[in-house]
C-alpha cells in the first residue's frame, strides 16, 4: 500500500487552502488523523468542501436520531455494500461512540446478532432495504418505522443517511479507498 489514499493518481492540492488545512488540523487533533477520505477528496477542493457539508450536516447536524444511530446505519449500508473503507472507518466510530467493542463488530459482520433496541433493529432493517431494493420500499415500511417510534423527519433522516453511504460507498469501492490504518486497532 502506498501512501495515497485510493488506487488513482489524484494528489491532494498543495499548498491546501487555509481553510481546507485548519480543518484537516481539526481532524488530526480530535481522530489523531486525517481521514483517508478527506485526502481523497482533496485533489479538488470544491468536491472536498461538498463532500464535508453533507456529511457534517447528515451526521453531525441537528437531528433525533442520536449520532451512534446513524453511524450504525453507516455501517450496515456498507456492511451490504461490502465497502472496506466505510467499514472499517465507520465500525470504529461504532466502537468509540457506544463504548462497545463488540457492538461494531457484530454490526460489520451480522446487524442481526448485535445487542440493540427494538428501535435500532427497525431502522437498520429499513436501512438495509433501503441499500438491497430501494424500489421495493413501500408506506408499510415508514409505517413499521412509525411503530417503532420514529417520526416523519426521522425516516427523511434515516434515508438520507442510507442513501448518502450508498453513494460514498461507491466511490470509495470504485477508487480502491484505502482505510487509514490507525483505525484498525482504535477503540478495542
Amino acid at each position: 500500500m502506498t501512501d495515497m489514499p485510493t488506487a488513482l493518481d489524484l494528489p491532494m492540492v498543495d499548498p491546501l487552502p487555509e481553510d481546507t488545512q485548519a480543518y484537516f488540523d481539526l481532524c488530526a487533533e480530535k481522530l489523531g488523523l486525517v481521514p483517508n477520505v478527506l485526502r481523497a477528496y482533496a485533489f479538488d477542493i470544491d468536491k472536498l468542501n461538498a463532500f464535508t457539508a453533507m456529511y457534517n450536516d447528515l451526521m453531525l447536524g441537528p437531528s433525533n436520531l442520536p449520532k451512534l444511530d446513524r453511524e450504525m446505519i453507516a455501517v450496515v449500508v456498507s456492511a451490504v455494500n461490502r465497502c472496506f473503507y466505510c467499514l472499517v472507518a465507520h465500525g470504529q466510530a461504532v466502537r468509540a461512540m457506544s463504548g462497545r467493542p463488540e457492538l461494531g463488530e457484530a454490526l460489520v459482520m451480522n446487524w442481526r446478532v448485535a445487542d440493540i433496541t427494538p428501535q435500532q433493529r427497525a431502522m437498520l432493517a429499513f436501512a438495509e432495504k433501503l441499500t438491497e431494493a430501494s424500489s421495493r420500499v413501500t408506506e408499510a415500511d415508514r409505517e413499521a418505522l412509525r411503530d417503532a417510534g420514529f417520526s416523519d423527519r426521522d425516516i427523511w433522516d434515516i434515508a438520507s443517511v442510507a442513501g448518502f453511504f450508498n453513494m460514498t460507498n461507491r466511490v470509495a469501492s470504485a477508487t480502491d479507498m484505502r482505510p487509514n490504518p490507525d483505525y484498525h486497532g482504535l477503540s478495542r
